[in-house]
């Protein structure tokens, strides 16, 4: 069973137009350390953050309740429409990043994260198609998850085509 912490985030606000959510966007953090993650998703001067942040020891931390819009995904486009952040809930994955020392995501963070996703999924009507990476959504500007991100294993799961 996933026990997840609720650390709440000032960074949301209502979704436009009564939107539901019919996508799950996967990040990493691209930041140091989780710490320095988790103090810029609750900043409100950095006017980011997501749903979800999972440590690399697999814990999971709530920051947006998921009716409400996290701002995780930027200017974004997918499969014909551009506010993202209105249909989704974001997940963030702590890890450095390619710029910071980017290495494998590991397995209580996999783990941690197939069964969020699974809990989201069965939730909300979210295809597999629209359970994406951030840099599905934002391809010129954002390289997250990478190479090391195990996607298959996602795919196995039904949690990623």
């Amino acid at each position: 069973m996933l026990n997840i912490v609720d650390h709440p985030s000032p960074n949301h606000r209502d979704r436009a137009g009564g939107s539901e959510v019919d996508m799950l966007v996967r990040h990493y953090t691209g930041m140091e350390s989780a710490e320095a993650a988790l103090a810029r998703l609750c900043d409100p001067a950095a006017e980011v953050s997501a749903h979800y942040m999972i440590d690399e020891d697999g814990t999971v931390l709530r920051l947006v309740a998921e009716d409400r819009r996290a701002w995780h995904a930027g200017i974004a486009h997918w499969r014909g429409h551009n506010d993202v952040n209105s249909r989704s809930v974001g997940i963030e994955l702590v890890n450095p990043g390619h710029e910071n020392g980017y290495r494998p995501f590991p397995e209580p963070q996999m783990v941690a994260l197939i069964e969020l996703a699974g809990d989201i999924v069965t939730r909300h009507p979210v295809p597999p198609r629209h359970v994406i990476g951030h840099s599905d959504v934002a391809p010129r500007r954002q390289t997250d998850h990478g190479a090391l991100f195990d996607w298959r294993r996602l795919a196995e799961q039904q949690l990623e085509l």
